[in-house]
């Protein structure tokens, strides 16, 4: 398994499945939302905790994962941008979007603000590495930004539900509880399941080979 953030994410049609409970392709959008459905989550600023107005819109194909990440993290500035023009800045092709590294520069230009790659090299991420993504995703949010990562594996979230993209995935992450100890993630796999929160922990885990944007 290569460690580095130009890692290729493969994706094919015949790799999805069901997000919940089994294994599900790479980029998952067999559940893409029909024309014009948008879940907004409040953005609520609490002790220790805070999360982001996301105008959430599911991918609208199984490869359009990395872009339509990216348009729900910078839907929460209120900017709506068409997810194929952010596929065109991203390159995406059918094999889906490379790495992290061709999603912090359209997110640096969409959002005017400084994003950076962080890699998780390891295939389980140690202590240092999860407080760190903890610190990250604590700063960004409370910026007003969202997060994006590049995440490949199962995980399971603070409801028990797994959640499983062997070949890879992109997700959003739009909030944070108990100070950064649990994150809200917006998976545009799915609009059934368009959010659910997930332990630090688990999130490192499932980020591991690859790599998020932060500010």
């Amino acid at each position: 398994m290569a460690t580095t953030l130009l890692r290729k994410t493969v994706l094919t049609a015949a790799g999805i499945a069901a997000t919940a409970g089994g294994i599900a392709g790479p980029a998952i959008a067999a559940h893409a939302a029909p024309t014009g459905t948008t879940t907004v989550v409040a953005d609520r600023k609490g002790h220790g905790e805070r999360e982001l107005d996301v105008r959430y819109e599911a991918q609208p194909n199984f490869y359009y994962c990395g872009p339509a990440a990216a348009r729900n993290a910078i839907s929460v500035l209120g900017k709506n941008i068409d997810v194929d023009a952010m596929a065109r800045e991203m390159g995406t092709t059918e094999a889906g979007t490379n790495s992290i590294n061709d999603i912090t520069p359209v997110l640096n230009k969409e959002t005017g603000k400084p994003y950076r790659s962080v890699e998780i090299k390891n295939g389980k991420a140690d202590d240092k590495q999860t407080d760190t993504l903890r610190t990250d995703i604590v700063r960004t949010i409370d910026d007003g930004r969202a997060i994006v990562a590049n995440i490949a594996g199962t995980a399971t979230d603070t409801d028990a539900t797994t959640h499983s993209f062997e070949g890879g995935h992109y997700i959003s992450v739009i909030g944070y509880r108990d100070n950064g100890t649990t994150v809200t993630i917006a998976d545009s796999a799915n609009p059934n399941t368009a959010t659910y929160r997930m332990s630090i922990d688990n999130l490192a885990d499932w980020i591991a080979t690859r790599g998020y944007s932060t500010s």
